[in-house]
């Protein structure tokens, strides 16, 4: 069996402004150790290791139909960050960028006490996290 058996390949996701996604999404992933893996004209893929995630322009008819996490598909994306410090100076960027930080009030332990992370939403409504390991 291969090292790579049962770990993800990789996800499409569709976004609505394949610019504005490019833009949140090669600052943010790049602070996690991701690097441009491949471009195209509709869209754009990000690799670590051997998982890459592609960002791909919906069409034109489905572009404008807003992301609702409550519903059946996708609810967020978590992602293991370095530290506790590596989750400040992301949520730093995040507010010096203007990225809408979610549950504010709790933050950073909003996932209970002694799970010190970040939530966030991309240009699509997509929530994002980015958590300190134990």
């Amino acid at each position: 069996m291969s090292e790579t058996t049962g770990l993800l390949h990789h996800v499409n996701i569709k976004v609505s402004d394949l610019k504005k996604s490019t833009e949140f999404w090669g600052w943010f992933l790049k602070m996690l150790g991701w690097e441009l893996y491949d471009s195209w004209p509709k869209g754009v893929s990000y690799k670590l290791g051997p998982t890459y995630l592609d960002f791909v322009q919906a069409e034109e008819q489905y572009a404008n139909i807003p992301h609702q996490r409550d519903l059946v598909g996708l609810n967020h994306f978590a992602f293991h960050g370095r530290s506790r410090s590596h989750i400040d100076e992301i949520t730093n960027t995040l507010r010096e960028r203007g990225v809408n930080i979610l549950y504010q009030d709790q933050h950073p332990f909003a996932g209970g006490p002694s799970y010190y992370a970040v939530y966030f939403e991309d240009p699509n409504k997509f929530k994002v996290e980015v958590v300190a390991p134990d």
